[in-house]
Formats: structure tokens, sequence, C-alpha cells
């Protein structure tokens, strides 16, 4: 089987749980290292999957790496191979796939439940899920459902939160990827963004440390039924 490519667009913002679901179900992956330099494949050349991981820059940026990536998004998606987009990755996919992103009414960082959209939309990705579960979010701009796909998920601070597209695609632009590593380490580098918001829908680090390995677990319940329906996707 060819790998998944996971793209990582910083250092800090690894694949986490997504690469140890992969692991786990004995799907290689191969990390090109956007934040170190790697460049952009110019085509698919083969590969399974295509995974999007988050970053702290704007899709909007004027980023040597964004049109090429956004490029090979669209080629993924015309030759049915599964793209997957977490936050940056979401609004990757969904620029690439003609929607566009913009700042969110208010910054969102923290533990948060996000709530089905579309029942029907959402089964085969979420099962019968509750209508509302927890899920991590760490971000101030937002994506629009591009043309073609379908909203499954939202929250309270943002209507965006999951879009599915051919019942192979979504972007999210919520976290399930989470480990409490990862948590943690976004809390000490993200201190200072933390204290200067004053958004109703950022939290204190002590607040989301609280539970941490308890609410990671429950978050990777999320997880799992989103990748275990992504990789039915994946050619083997």
């Amino acid at each position: 089987m060819n790998p998944v490519l996971v793209f990582r667009h910083s250092p800090t913002e690894g694949p986490g749980y997504f690469t140890t679901f992969l692991d786990r179900h004995g799907i290689p992956w191969q990390l090109v290292r956007i934040d170190a330099g790697d460049a952009v494949p110019e085509t698919l050349n083969g590969i399974s999957g295509l995974c999007l991981m988050g970053g702290h820059m704007s899709v909007n940026d004027d980023l040597p790496w964004i049109p090429p990536e956004l490029n090979l998004i669209r080629q993924a998606v015309a030759a049915g191979v599964p793209v997957i987009g977490h936050c940056l990755g979401g609004q990757l996919m969904s620029k690439a796939l003609g929607g566009s992103v913009s700042q969110n009414p208010d910054k969102e960082i923290g533990w948060g439940d996000v709530r089905i959209t579309d029942i029907e939309a959402a089964r085969p990705w979420l099962g019968d899920t509750p209508q509302s579960m927890p899920a991590f979010h760490w971000h101030g701009e937002t994506f629009s459902v591009p043309p073609g796909a379908t909203r499954i998920l939202e929250s309270a601070w943002c209507t965006n939160q999951a879009f599915v597209l051919n019942d192979r695609h979504i972007g999210m632009q919520c976290h399930v990827e989470m480990t409490p590593e990862l948590i943690a380490s976004w809390c000490e580098n993200g201190a200072a963004e933390i204290a200067a918001s004053g958004s109703p829908g950022v939290q204190s680090p002590d607040l989301i440390q609280t539970d941490v390995e308890a609410r990671a677990a429950q978050l990777h319940q999320l997880a799992d039924k989103i990748y275990s329906r992504w990789i039915q996707g994946l050619s083997r």
C-alpha cells in the first residue's frame, strides 16, 4: 500500500493521534515538513491519501508553499484520493475547492462541543453518535463550506466546524488529533496569545489542561469514528 502523505506546517502542530491511528491499522504514512523546508510534491505520485495538519499562519498569507499545496488538494479530489484537513488543513481544503477563509467573529481556544448540523450527511462519518460531542479548538479564522460540500458540524463560537465532500473527503475547523502532550505544548507556546485575547471563546491554560487525559480519550473516540470512515477510501 502506498503511503498517506501528511503535511506538517508548524513544528509544534504534528499529526498527533492521526498517525497513531494509521500505525494501529497498518497504514504507511510519510511526513512532509513544510516548516522544515520540504518541497510540496507537484503530483500525487500514487499516494493513497492526503492529510493536512494545522498551523499558526493564514491560508491568505503570501507563502510560497500555499499555491502548490492548494493545487495538490485539487488533484487529489479530482482523482478520488481521500483528503482530510485539521484546522488550517480544513481551511486549505476550503480555499482549494472554491471556498474562502476569513476572520471568525470570535477566537476559539480550548474545549468546546461540536454539534451535528446534517444527520444524514454526518452518519457515515459519525454513526449514531450523540447530537453533541466535545472537541478541541485553536483558531481565529474560519472557512466557508466549498461548493458541492455539506456542512456536518458547528460549535457555539464557529458556524462551520466540518464539511464533507463525495463521501471520502472531510475538512475540519476543530482538532480531533490532539494528545495530552500536544495540548501541553500548545498551552505553553500559546500562553501569550491566550493572555492577549478577550474573546469569550478562549479558555485559560489551566482550564484547558484540567482532566486532560480523560478529555483526550473522549476526543479520540470522535477521532476514531472520523478516521475509520476516512481510511475506507484509501487505495490498497
